[in-house]
């Protein structure tokens, strides 16, 4: 073979191979799982929680996410300035903490576990009925939740929860939410003539302030078993990437929707917290 008929036959060679490096190259010949829209980025709702609501942010299916609660254990208001000072604004002096895995079980359901260092554990559902969609008519979206709270690591006192998650969203300015809950059996210690279920209504914001800024704040009446004072909170969110970081600050400690039905601490004690979100999608 003389150097005329290999360079013709290399030119061959790279002429048939041309089309299938440019599909393997070609982003729109990727796997259309890669194409699942509840893997795009929401900036009107970027977490999964308001600051304790849940939102109706769908999870992917076969996706995860993790969340990290703290809520510092001193009031702001106990003592001076230098007080708070010393005690680095709460952080010495020990926190509630909550950890929480959620998996996309199918498109639309979601799944997932939290446990808080009282011992409580909350097993939770969440089913996206339908979404926010101009074409479509529906100016809300909605998902269907249910969960059970578990006391003494899931061997003690049971709280069943049935309830709903509404969202508008604000452009993509925020979203505001309504979230109506029953909790059945939710007094740890019933006397007779006492109520033992709770209704909460739910009522959270978040506002978008700058492309990955955010301010968010919730409240929780109840009716029915109300101990305390309604649970409410404040803070600011920044997120980056897959993760979301809020500063809050909450006149209680409670994290799943059965601690929420016994309240705040008083409305005159606020504490510092945060929470964390990394989703692995």
């Amino acid at each position: 073979m003389n150097w005329r008929t290999g360079t013709a036959v290399l030119t061959l060679l790279v002429s048939l191979a041309m089309p299938a490096l440019a599909v393997a190259q070609d982003p729109a010949s990727k796997p259309a799982a890669d194409d699942d829209p509840d893997r795009d980025i929401n900036v009107s709702q970027p977490d999964f929680t308001v600051i304790t609501l849940p939102t109706t942010l769908r999870l992917p299916r076969m996706r995860s996410a993790f969340r990290l609660t703290h809520r510092f254990a001193r009031s702001l208001g106990q003592g001076d300035f230098g007080d708070l000072a010393d005690s680095f604004f709460g952080i010495d002096n020990g926190a509630s903490v909550g950890l929480e895995y959620r998996f996309g079980v199918m498109r639309g359901l979601q799944a997932g576990i939290t446990r808080t260092s009282d011992r409580t554990i909350n097993l939770f559902s969440q089913y996206n009925v339908w979404q926010q969609r101009k074409d479509t008519g529906k100016p809300v979206g909605v998902n269907l939740l249910f969960s059970v709270d578990g006391t003494d690591n899931f061997s003690g006192h049971f709280s069943p929860v049935l309830g709903l998650a509404i969202s508008r969203e604000l452009g993509s300015h925020g979203a505001v939410y309504f979230d109506p809950m029953w909790v059945h059996d939710a007094n740890l210690f019933p006397s007779n003539g006492e109520d033992t279920d709770t209704f909460i209504a739910g009522i959270g914001l978040r506002l978008r302030l700058r492309p990955t800024l955010y301010v968010v704040g919730e409240i929780m009446p109840r009716a029915g078993y109300s101990p305390g004072v309604n649970q409410m909170a404040a803070a600011i969110e920044k997120r980056v990437g897959g993760h979301s970081f809020q500063f809050n600050f909450s006149n209680g400690f409670q994290i799943t929707p059965g601690q929420v039905t016994r309240g705040g601490t008083s409305n005159d004690d606020w504490f510092f917290g945060f929470n964390i979100t990394r989703k692995f999608f």
